[in-house]
């Protein structure tokens, strides 16, 4: 088992495992979305009360989930990194902050143009919106911090302490409509027991979050390419391969 988890953590291994993996992903992701994109718009029927509008839910929810996944995924591996000095785990924590970024920008203003018709507004400072407001400083300061650094240990180390610090976040941003009274509504797909969408409307948006967790795992591994190739730029078996 070790033998296997510290072979992941080998850079050339890792390169060439990305570059064989990469491409396949991302044409996947594409077939994936394409999918839920049709289904989302021709075969999934108008909501009784939102109507058509209800449609951006199949970007903004998956964007949100993406959002909390991928700072998990930072938290984990900057805590790898930092108990078994793999420099990999943090080159993927490091990675995955700008796609993790994006997709919460992505969800910010999803939900904003879903609420200006549904609630009367562009924003609240609603427990479930101002939680994802900030897992969105959260990832700019780990990015920011980064940058701050020249030499790259001090910046995993220090990046690193925000990943895990600023996961208890990702908690509140999730249960925040169960513990508070909000404006946002409450969970749906979820509640797998009784859930508060029906099948024609479920299929397409479970096709969307696999598409964006598949796009995300094409764009990371070709992230990781380029941070593995800046941290190794003076390795000898770099100079092999090229």
């Amino acid at each position: 088992m070790w033998v296997w988890f510290h072979k992941f953590g080998s850079p050339p291994y890792a390169f060439r495992l990305a570059s064989l993996i990469q491409p396949w992903l991302f044409w996947i992701s594409i077939l994936l979305m394409t999918a839920g994109v049709y289904g989302g718009l021709f075969v999934a029927p108008r909501d009784y009360q939102m109507g058509d509008a209800f449609r951006i839910l199949y970007i903004h929810a998956p964007a949100a989930y993406m959002s909390m996944a991928i700072y998990v995924v930072m938290a984990v591996t900057s805590a790898i990194g930092m108990i078994w000095r793999i420099k990999l785990a943090f080159a993927v924590s490091a990675a995955s902050a700008p796609l993790g970024a994006s997709f919460t920008a992505l969800a910010l203003v999803s939900g904003a143009i879903w609420g200006q018709p549904m609630w009367g507004t562009w924003w609240v400072w609603d427990a479930r919106l101002t939680s994802e407001l900030i897992l969105l400083f959260l990832y700019f300061g780990y990015m920011g911090l980064r940058a701050a650094f020249e030499n790259p240990t001090q910046a995993d180390r220090a990046s690193g302490i925000i990943a895990i610090v600023g996961v208890i976040n990702v908690p509140i941003i999730k249960f925040s409509v169960d513990w508070w009274n909000t404006l946002h509504q409450p969970a749906t797909i979820s509640k797998m027991d009784n859930p508060s969408i029906t099948a024609d409307m479920l299929w397409p948006l479970l096709v969307m979050i696999l598409a964006f967790n598949v796009y995300y795992g094409a764009v990371l591994l070709n992230r990781l390419r380029t941070e593995i190739l800046n941290r190794e730029r003076n390795a000898r078996w770099l100079t092999e391969l090229v």
